[in-house]
């Protein structure tokens, strides 16, 4: 074996990439000089999720309170009615804490969750926060074959664009895209970026079928998906602190560096009253920080787009 080179073998889908800006990064300059560019993310699936109503056979399991489930032949009204809390309350709660701190975020939009509660959408729009496309509904775009992952990303086209006023210019799959999944959104045409990755701190071009594509990197642990996963949060401070520490090293580092957080919301998880009042702290805490541009992703991908050229590499 030590004689042997190991080498990635030439599979479908994008290429992986070890290196990426390496030791030279970019000399980032954002807006207003920030140090920080915070993405809040709020992902807005409630009622787009597997249900027995949608007609799926069974009930959505992921992402929801409960430690256990039940036989999948048995319709689970406990996780129905968990997810619900999210479009009926907690992403009321939210609206309001972003209202107040006067910031614009991206909503991660599944189509189908915006046509059953029109008036989230109606928010969206009013509020001037960014709709970015999360699959026609919240599902496994990896199990379809290429033509009905294109007819779904066309449907959630067409459906975010009626309910909300506005063709979606951003995708993020449901956790992992599918192999064709850029390929596709590169084909559809109308899509500036992608936030299907999680490994960088920043943006960064990649290719797809020879021409640059850009990517912006989501996160998820800085995420309140921790919350309800095995590996997570036990309390609301433990998502506190994480995210303060985050913000503290990113901020540090930017004084020569400016980076890029995500930070990952859920309306029936961080908008329950015990957990939405840490996400007023650490709001209230970056702004207090200074040099933090608060951005919606589709800003932060418009600003790359015209500015990256600039940016030295040391």
């Amino acid at each position: 074996m030590a004689d042997r080179t190991l080498t990635d073998q030439d599979v479908p889908g994008p290429r992986r990439d070890y290196v990426g800006y390496g030791r030279r990064l970019p000399r980032v300059r954002w807006p207003h000089d920030a140090r920080v560019a915070l993405s809040l993310v709020l992902n807005y699936e409630e009622g787009s999720e597997a249900s027995f109503p949608a007609g799926d056979g069974y009930s959505e399991g992921g992402m929801a309170e409960l430690a256990w489930s039940l036989p999948k032949e048995v319709r689970d009204l406990a996780a129905e009615s968990i997810y619900e809390y999210g479009s009926r309350a907690g992403v009321w709660r939210l609206a309001r804490i972003f209202e107040a701190a006067k910031i614009p975020v991206t909503v991660y939009a599944s189509a189908v969750a915006l046509e059953r509660n029109r008036e989230v959408a109606a928010w969206i729009r009013e509020a001037g926060h960014e709709a970015c496309a999360h699959g026609w509904r919240w599902e496994q775009t990896w199990r379809f074959t290429r033509q009905e992952e294109k007819a779904r990303i066309l449907a959630a086209v067409d459906s975010i664009t009626a309910t909300v006023g506005q063709r979606p210019r951003g995708w993020a799959s449901r956790y992992c895209p599918s192999v064709h999944t850029r390929e596709l959104l590169h084909e559809v045409g109308g899509f500036i970026y992608d936030s299907d990755a999680f490994n960088d701190d920043l943006p960064y071009y990649t290719q797809v079928k020879g021409q640059p594509w850009l990517v912006i990197p989501y996160s998820v642990v800085h995420n309140d998906a921790r919350f309800v996963i095995p590996q997570g949060h036990s309390d609301a401070e433990g998502f506190l602190t994480l995210a303060k520490r985050g913000l503290d090293l990113l901020w540090d580092e930017g004084a020569t560096h400016p980076k890029m957080m995500s930070v990952g919301l859920h309306a029936r998880t961080i908008g329950q009253p015990g957990r939405a009042s840490a996400l007023q702290d650490f709001i209230a805490y970056a702004q207090a920080r200074g040099k933090v541009w608060f951005a919606r992703r589709i800003d932060i991908a418009e600003w790359w787009q015209t500015h990256a050229h600039e940016f030295p590499r040391d």
